[in-house]
């Protein structure tokens, strides 16, 4: 944030901190007045924050931090003020009043520096600086607002300063102060905010701007960022919001819909939360002051400033953001929602595969055929082709699309209805390839034996890795998509085969096992009969995709 115009009662000032200058209206060098060096001291006393002179960094309230750099052009150091005007007592900013103040010791009494909204400062000034201070009249008042309403037209912050001489024995109070002037400030929104906007609007989460900023600065803001369209802003002040239970329902609605609300005090975030959650919406608010930690452990999902936030606001918050950026609330959001498929991938394989494990005994038993795969060689495939494509598939890093597609409900199982569909599902492809198996095998080969059960078992453990495939999202490529792109399950499926295979050709592990060496026809119905349920897997996820295509697709109105 940097401050970009002054406009004082005697004349208007441009900064060029590129150049190092201050400039008129016309980009003319201009040399910094008595006037103006008044006006960047109070600035610069009115102010808890530090500069560092070596990078022009520093620590406290970007605005401050502003302010203090345009001292530094003026030749003014806040150190060096506070060393001749040595400050006594703060006046912390207030939601109410809109204003602070710090007082400092100076010949003759004290001096009360001022800054605060506009329309704040304007209300308690009683006079007006120029060569000789002259009382501010409700015209000039006036004319002033519309000064500072044509600032934020541009898309400025603005914030007026003032100040006050007091006896040493008074205390500090917002009345009869001199208005000194108007101060610009360009707020330059991150290149990554309006990306990350769009990418919330297709992940139907609904972004709303709520700020202590002008309503027209906001709206202006809003239109840059994509929040709103440009000349279709709904903006609500401060001022319109009533208390909960005052609104009717046209207000109610009226709120509801509004992109920006401006000028809103911190008990007033609270109200809008409350009014967002008995709406149905599912509510994050950022902030960073200690008057935003009552909002922040109301919301659903409190996020705090890392950087620029108070303790008490990390504390309050349940996401703290270590780089200030509202990207990393996109990036967290799609990290959430790719855990939350893993975990599911995660629990739906392994269930899928010891559905068909139970299913193939049960069914060959009440079919009177011989036992299809016996306890030992269940353990071993329990602690092969479950465990390591489970572990793989919980690596994934998720679909292209998980950011494009629909929030899900708050009270969404893990694993619901259609979860367990899909588990039951596909645990009967499974128990029909292998049981299939093992007819061909017994009917017509005229397997017996240890060589008919090595049939069903590298059946059963083969169409369990190729199971993993049919993990992959609906509306997914079949070729490239988050399971065929992890180099995890290539690894997991990799070292299950070979498993399977020791197994096989391993003499002490095929005698522990009960195994005999498939011959040629033996293969032939193993990779046939372990391919069709991955072949017909892929076949409905193509097909589910193509009805979900076909169905209105929910819209992107949630408040996240």
């Amino acid at each position: 944030m940097t401050v970009e115009r002054l406009w004082l009662p005697s004349a208007r000032y441009r900064v060029d901190l590129q150049a190092g200058r201050l400039v008129d209206e016309n980009g003319e060098r201009l040399e910094p007045t008595a006037a103006l060096r008044r006006v960047v001291e109070i600035g610069v006393l009115c102010s808890n924050a530090t500069l560092q002179a070596a990078d022009g960094g520093g620590a406290g309230d970007p605005m401050e931090l502003a302010l203090l750099r345009l001292g530094q052009l003026a030749g003014l150091q806040r150190e060096a003020l506070l060393l001749e005007r040595p400050e006594l007592h703060e006046l912390a900013f207030d939601a109410e009043t809109k204003m602070m103040a710090t007082t400092h010791r100076r010949d003759g009494g004290l001096l009360m520096a001022v800054k605060g909204a506009p329309e704040a400062v304007l209300a308690a000034a009683d006079d007006i600086a120029n060569d000789r201070n002259r009382a501010l009249s409700a015209e000039m008042r006036n004319e002033w607002l519309a000064h500072a309403a044509a600032m934020a037209e541009d898309g400025l912050r603005v914030l007026a300063l003032a100040e006050k001489t007091i006896s040493p024995n008074a205390m500090p109070s917002y009345d009869n102060l001199t208005f000194l002037c108007l101060v610009g400030f360009r707020d330059p929104p991150r290149v990554d905010v309006k990306d990350a906007i769009a990418a919330c609007r297709q992940a139907g989460m609904r972004v709303v701007m709520v700020t202590g900023d002008h309503a027209v600065t906001a709206r202006k803001i809003a239109e840059i960022l994509g929040i709103a369209k440009p000349g279709a802003a709904i903006v609500v002040e401060g001022g319109e919001l009533k208390p909960l239970g005052e609104l009717d329902e046209q207000q109610r609605r009226r709120v509801l819909s509004a992109q920006v609300l401006a000028r809103v005090t911190p008990a007033q975030k609270l109200d809008l939360i409350t009014l967002y959650q008995s709406a149905g919406e599912v509510v994050a608010m950022t902030g960073d002051g200690i008057n935003d930690a009552p909002a922040l452990q109301k919301a659903d999902i409190g996020v705090a400033m890392g950087l620029r936030g108070t303790e008490v606001a990390r504390e309050a918050a349940d996401i703290v953001l270590r780089d200030d950026a509202f990207a990393s609330i996109v990036a967290a959001i799609r990290e959430g929602r790719v855990i939350f498929s893993n975990l599911r991938r995660f629990l739906m394989y392994p269930l899928s595969c010891n559905i068909s494990e139970v299913l193939v005994v049960a069914l060959a038993v009440l079919a009177g055929l011989p036992l299809p795969i016996l306890p030992l060689q269940i353990l071993f495939l329990n602690l092969v082709t479950d465990v390591f494509p489970a572990f793989a598939l919980a690596t994934g890093e998720g679909e292209a699309d998980v950011l494009r597609r629909p929030p899900r409900p708050p009270r969404e199982p893990l694993l619901g209805r259609g979860q367990w569909l899909f588990i039951a599902g596909y645990g009967v492809l499974l128990t029909g390839a292998t049981l299939g198996a093992l007819v061909i095998a017994r009917v017509w080969l005229g397997l017996e034996g240890n060589a008919l059960v090595t049939v069903t078992f590298l059946t059963l453990g083969f169409s369990q890795l190729g199971h993993v495939f049919n993990m992959r999202g609906r509306g997914s490529h079949a070729l490239r998509n988050s399971i065929t792109l992890n180099p995890y399950v290539w690894m997991a499926v990799t070292l299950c085969t070979a498993l399977l295979l020791v197994a096989v050709y391993w003499p002490p592990l095929a005698g522990a096992l009960h195994i005999a060496a498939p011959d040629a026809a033996g293969w032939v119905l193993i990779l046939g009969a372990s391919l069709a349920p991955l072949m017909l897997g892929q076949a409905i996820t193509a097909l589910a995709t193509d009805v979900v295509k076909e169905e209105p697709q929910p819209e992107a109105d949630r408040v996240h």
